[in-house]
């Protein structure tokens, strides 16, 4: 086959979303019978497919083709492309040299055109990477107006997606969403490019994440995987959607199925050379790691997310407080709500310090907070922080010693929670109920509720909220251990091997060993007899 027919075949398969076979074709032919037209799609398939420096050096070809044939859009837009790029890569300095550039091309043309509303979409990366907000918040309309006016959907999905995301950070939330679900019309209808398509999806997630909008998370999500999932050997954006199927999976209780799914998205990043997205999912990881009790791992987590960029904060604070260490936890909470000052972010810790507080014994501050996160709530409309509001008021109320007073709020959150299908959540919020009632003395309702919030931590494996729900009914397991690892220690007490066990309770060996390692440390004993006869002693058989 020749050099015409083997690049109609590449253009083809570019055409058709082929991405792999696009890239392997036109890698392999001879550069010097490339047009600039097919250096930009070599760039944009290495792109999708994680080859981050073989799209570096595509773009560069690409930039110096156009320029050679006087071609000064095409490279405005080359130019512009791969200072995107290098923006993503933390390399903001050689990326706005590359703005400047495309500056000076376009210096020299008279007249409006659309390449002025792509630099203006640069030049307000560039602030905002340098975080200089407010002066993007100001040419965020611009760049979306630019879109609308020459008819550019990519330029105009972009535009809102930045517009929206600058909205909710200077606390217009409503507003912000229906921008956010405005770029994503276009980008559902097939009117927009694959690579401003996986950046307006991701855009459109991590917004709503930021602002508790889960039930619209859900959704872009599940549209995303669609997406992702119709392209094959699509690498760029496959890491973000793990992560936040790995986010969702955790909400809905599926914390095994989480871990696998962020461990994934850490692979893909991998793949694809690294992303600054590979800290949210250690994250992450760290925070399922610790509702399951699991708090050495979760330590790890948050440790290997601040080393990539990502605060470990508030998860590392309630890490402590379910360690005992309580007044560092405190001192904590009270530094990040003193640093963080815009309302989205403050809006992400309010739930945690209000724990915090609220356990450390200072109920004005936890009450405080609780104000600001109502009002957050009420101003966003969000659904989850809306629930979390309610579960906050709920704690700060018992802690106050008014169980009437926390009622209405715990049973708000928990419908808001279960609407969300959200089973830990909702469990906490059933366990501030049971506790109210049981301040109102309604025994009887107080136990049914706290039965069933201990049912629901049980069948998720969240033992520390299990103990506490535990010692609420009096009846906390001996030693401290889990429901798990008393069904282990009778297995172990009834003689079976660590295959046995886990053949029985479907685990891994690997899993039966790490509890068997746990009852050992928590009884203070060294041997599977003295494990027995503890067993034995406090009638766990």
């Amino acid at each position: 086959m020749g050099m015409v027919d083997e690049l109609r075949r590449a253009r083809d398969a570019y055409e058709r979303r082929e991405w792999v076979s696009a890239y392997r074709t036109l890698s392999d032919l001879d550069e010097s019978g490339l047009a600039a037209g097919d250096f930009t799609a070599l760039a944009t398939t290495a792109y999708l497919l994680g080859r981050r420096n073989d799209c570096i050096q595509a773009t560069e070809r690409a930039y110096q083709a156009n320029v050679d044939q006087g071609k000064v859009f095409a490279a405005v837009r080359s130019a512009l492309w791969l200072a995107t790029v290098l923006f993503e890569g933390g390399e903001v300095a050689i990326g706005g040299g590359w703005v400047a550039r495309a500056q000076r091309l376009l210096d020299a043309v008279e007249g409006d055109v659309v390449e002025r509303g792509y630099l203006l979409q640069l030049q307000q990366l560039e602030l905002i990477v340098k975080g200089e907000l407010t002066k993007a918040v100001d040419r965020a309309p611009q760049v979306t107006d630019y879109g609308r006016r020459f008819h550019d959907p990519d330029l105009l999905a972009v535009g809102l997606a930045f517009e929206g995301r600058l909205a909710i950070y200077s606390g217009r939330v409503a507003y912000g969403l229906r921008l956010l679900d405005e770029a994503m019309v276009g980008v559902l209808g097939g009117e927009v490019s694959p690579v401003y398509s996986g950046l307006v999806y991701c855009s459109a997630i991590e917004a709503c994440q930021e602002v508790s909008d889960l039930g619209r998370a859900g959704e872009w999500t599940h549209a995303l995987s669609t997406w992702c999932e119709s392209q094959p050997g699509l690498v760029a954006f496959t890491g973000q959607c793990a992560v936040h199927r790995g986010q969702l999976m955790r909400l809905h209780g599926a914390y095994t199925e989480a871990l696998a799914e962020l461990d994934r998205a850490a692979a893909r990043y991998a793949a694809a050379g690294g992303h600054p997205a590979v800290a949210l999912a250690c994250y992450e990881r760290g925070e399922t790691h610790r509702l399951r009790g699991e708090y050495d791992a979760a330590d790890a987590a948050y440790e290997k997310a601040a080393a990539h960029g990502h605060p470990a904060q508030p998860g590392r604070a309630l890490l402590w407080l379910g360690q005992g260490r309580v007044e560092q936890a405190a001192v904590t909470s009270h530094r990040l709500l003193a640093e963080v000052a815009d309302p989205v972010h403050r809006s992400g810790l309010q739930p945690a310090v209000v724990e915090v507080f609220v356990a450390a014994g200072d109920v004005e501050a936890g009450a405080a907070a609780v104000q600001e996160l109502a009002e957050l709530a009420r101003s966003f409309g969000c659904s989850a922080l809306l629930a979390a509001a309610g579960g906050a008021s709920a704690r700060v109320a018992l802690a106050q010693g008014d169980g009437a007073a926390a009622l209405a709020p715990a049973r708000a959150g928990l419908d808001g929670w279960t609407r969300l299908e959200a089973p830990y959540e909702a469990a906490r919020c059933r366990a501030l109920l049971g506790t109210a009632l049981r301040l109102m003395g309604d025994e009887a309702s107080a136990v049914g509720d706290l039965a069933a919030a201990r049912r629901t931590f049980v069948d998720l494996g969240a033992a520390p909220a299990e103990r506490e729900v535990a010692e609420l009914l009096g009846q906390a397991a001996p030693g401290g251990l889990s429901p798990r690892e008393v069904e282990v220690l009778r297995l172990v007490a009834a003689g079976r091997s660590n295959p046995e066990i886990a053949a029985e309770l479907i685990l891994s060996e690997k899993t039966v060993a790490r509890h068997v390692s746990n009852i050992f440390a928590k009884l203070d004993v060294g041997s599977r007899t003295a494990a027995a006869a503890f067993a034995y002693q406090h009638r766990l058989v």
